[in-house]
């Protein structure tokens, strides 16, 4: 039985519309440098570089790397030194807690 982490899950979208949602998402986070990997993975499980891995996977062909380039907009690198701030003590702990919730499957 699919669960909701279950990419072959039929939400009744069209692929258009899917598509169209991604890439919006996309230039939201490239828009807001200000939201945090790290508080992305404390409330919702899931990061930028979750996205580029999903896209990574999807594609077969493009490597985590050049998926990265594709979600930041830039070099990995370049946004992690741009933007990156260090986590606090309490953002890892939320993170923690976030990812055994995906680990679960709730």
């Amino acid at each position: 039985m699919p669960t909701d982490n279950d990419p072959s899950t039929d939400l009744n979208i069209s692929d258009e519309v899917a598509a169209a949602a991604f890439r919006r998402l996309v230039n939201h986070l490239r828009h807001r440098h200000d939201a945090q990997n790290i508080d992305l993975m404390g409330l919702s499980g899931f990061c930028r570089n979750c996205l580029a891995d999903w896209v990574a996977e999807a594609d077969g062909d493009i490597d985590k790397e050049a998926a990265r380039e594709l979600i930041y907009g830039m070099p990995y690198a370049e946004w992690k030194k741009r933007y990156q701030s260090e986590a606090s003590e309490q953002q890892l702990i939320d993170m923690k807690k976030s990812v055994a919730k995906n680990a679960s499957g709730h």
